[in-house]
């Protein structure tokens, strides 16, 4: 839990926001945590968390696309291929969280810089 003035968070609740995560792949996310170097397909996934095969795939290829999943091709020998997904270390996410946390901080101190401008206008009658 993180307290921040008046309000305390989760820390799920601030990776699922930083990240603009889905309650689907917050779920995807934290079922491949519990998973480390572990590959599966969206067909497992989706039978693990009792998803649609859809939504999974979906939520691999956001959470694949925000580089939070790896994601590898095996190629079948008659032809074709599927892809697998696993989490990615840990600490690289955490990395990436703390940089949209730091990204964050600065647009409010940007903020706080307008309005206490705002602040200070003067007009005169």
């Amino acid at each position: 839990m993180v307290d921040f003035a008046c309000k305390e968070f989760q820390i799920e609740a601030v990776i699922k926001c930083g990240l603009n995560l889905t309650k689907a792949e917050l779920l995807v996310l934290k079922h491949l945590l519990g998973h480390n170097n572990k590959w599966f397909t969206t067909e497992q996934i989706a039978a693990d968390l009792s998803l649609d095969i859809s939504t999974v795939q979906r939520s691999a290829k956001k959470l694949t696309e925000k580089k939070v999943l790896q994601k590898y091709q095996n190629n079948l020998e008659g032809g074709g291929y599927f892809f697998v997904y696993r989490i990615r270390n840990k600490r690289e996410i955490r990395e990436l969280i703390m940089e949209i946390i730091h990204s964050w901080v600065e647009r409010v101190e940007k903020e706080l810089i307008v309005w206490e401008e705002e602040q200070n206008i003067i007009t005169v009658p």
